[in-house]
């Protein structure tokens, strides 16, 4: 189908394979953790797995893939949950992971190539004092790009923001899919032109990102007696702007016990909240807890790891994982729950589900105010009780994005606009960059009803 051998050889000595193993295993990120993704993404494998160097080498890659009209798909640490880095149409994956350097760090800014590993970013930035503000669940094999490319928010979004929040993404240096490939900068609003766009209007070659001061953060867990409970305190936390948090994530009960890892550590019937506090705030932190009737049922530091893995681990994407640890056919949905009416609504969708499917949350800071990510966890059986769980959400009156499909448009957290459009079709004339993620043309094709995050309109 593709002039494979003929690109090959324009390769010369860049890195490149065609072994089977390798591509299956380059051709793969997380969205397993989905039953609709497992069967639609099935069989979807690259040509050739290609891994530059450095930039001359992958403008090198990009210039002669593109020569040939062979789609490139960029990818870091394959820690994507909706087959971002899939390649829909074969071609060449492009592993960015050997252009790793950290270049800077400075007075509150880190600047790396795209594919750094971000736990070695936290870890360098820590050394001069510093530490990332935002990290996902998958920092310990999540490259920056990656993160930038796919993600949304994470540990550090109780008290941050999202990523799409002004002053999260510092400054993006971006490559184009052309025979002659470009180097672009882009800073400010520019930024949501390729944050979250799956690598399929440009290639992100270099990022800079603000840090925060470093904390010795105590990572703790909560147990509430009910959700409810559990619920307002999750809440509360992140909206409680003079304590230093890092996470607020809000479990209810059996999901604790399904957590396996935990070892009995939450009560049995107990709800629980996992939080991360810097020393300063505790004294705030633990009145809390008894204003609204929980008890701290573990404290550690975030060096120390007695649950076999860091309580980050539990949370965001990879709480899914470790529900599934005990039973596989668990899944959710990326539901958001914003504004004055945030909880009722909440609770508006509680009431019509049950004990069998019990919810897990993030709260964290959106546009200015405190929101709710998540959803009821449903053993899953088939579409249609997927659907009718985000009906229910909707009718509600959350939102919900589509964690079930791997379409820009139909995932529903980023915005198609004019601007989109054009920088596209700039940077990525031929359309050779992960075709099929981002439709330029129309609504891609729909798995589940669902209507994506409302996000206020920029001036």
């Amino acid at each position: 189908m593709y002039a494979i051998s003929a690109l090959c050889h324009d390769l010369g000595d860049i890195p490149h394979t065609t072994d089977p193993m390798t591509l299956r295993r380059k051709s793969r990120d997380q969205f397993v953790i989905s039953p609709l993704l497992r069967s639609e993404l099935a069989g979807n494998i690259a040509d050739l797995v290609v891994t530059p160097r450095d930039k001359a080498e992958l403008a090198h890659a990009v210039g002669a893939a593109v020569r040939h009209r062979i789609p490139i798909t960029p990818r870091g640490g394959g820690t994507a949950n909706y087959g971002q880095s899939v390649p829909l149409r074969g071609g060449v994956v492009m592993d960015m992971t050997e252009l790793g350097a950290i270049l800077s760090i400075g007075q509150g800014v880190i600047r790396a190539q795209a594919g750094a590993n971000m736990a070695h970013m936290e870890a360098a930035a820590r050394a001069k004092g510093w530490e990332l503000r935002i990290f996902p669940s998958t920092i310990a094999s999540s490259t920056i790009g990656g993160f930038v490319a796919g993600g949304s928010g994470g540990v550090g979004s109780a008290m941050w923001g999202m990523l799409r929040d002004r002053g999260n993404i510092g400054a993006v240096e971006v490559m184009s899919a052309e025979e002659t490939p470009r180097l672009l900068e882009i800073s400010g609003d520019d930024i949501e032109l390729v944050h979250h766009a799956y690598g399929a209007n440009a290639i992100i070659t270099e990022i800079e990102m603000p840090l925060g001061p470093a904390w010795d953060w105590r990572a703790c867990i909560v147990a509430f007696p009910d959700f409810d409970g559990a619920l307002r305190f999750g809440a509360q936390l992140a909206r409680e702007t003079g304590i230093l948090r890092r996470l607020a994530s809000v479990h209810e009960w059996p999901i604790p016990s399904l957590m396996r890892d935990l070892n009995g550590v939450v009560p049995d019937g107990h709800s629980m909240v996992i939080s991360f506090i810097a020393p300063p705030s505790l004294a705030s932190f633990q009145s809390m807890v008894v204003e609204f009737g929980g008890r701290v049922v573990a404290d550690h530091g975030l060096d120390e790891a007695p649950f076999g893995a860091p309580l980050h681990e539990f949370c965001y994407g990879h709480g899914l994982r470790q529900i599934q640890k005990s039973v596989p056919a668990y899944t959710g949905l990326q539901g958001m729950f914003r504004g004055p009416g945030m909880l009722e609504t909440i609770a508006a969708v509680h009431e019509k589900t049950g004990p069998e499917e019990p919810f897990r949350l993030e709260m964290f800071w959106s546009d200015g105010e405190v929101v709710a990510m998540g959803s009821p966890q449903i053993t899953y059986r088939d579409p249609k009780q997927m659907a009718d769980l985000v009906a229910l959400i909707q009718a509600s009156g959350g939102g919900v994005a589509n964690s079930h499909t791997t379409g820009v448009r139909e995932v529903g957290i980023k915005r198609i606009t004019p601007r989109d459009v054009a920088f596209k079709r700039d940077m990525d004339p031929f359309d050779l960059l992960n075709p099929g993620k981002l439709n330029l043309d129309g609504v891609q094709e729909t798995n589940l009803p669902t209507s994506g995050w409302r996000f206020r309109a920029r001036a």
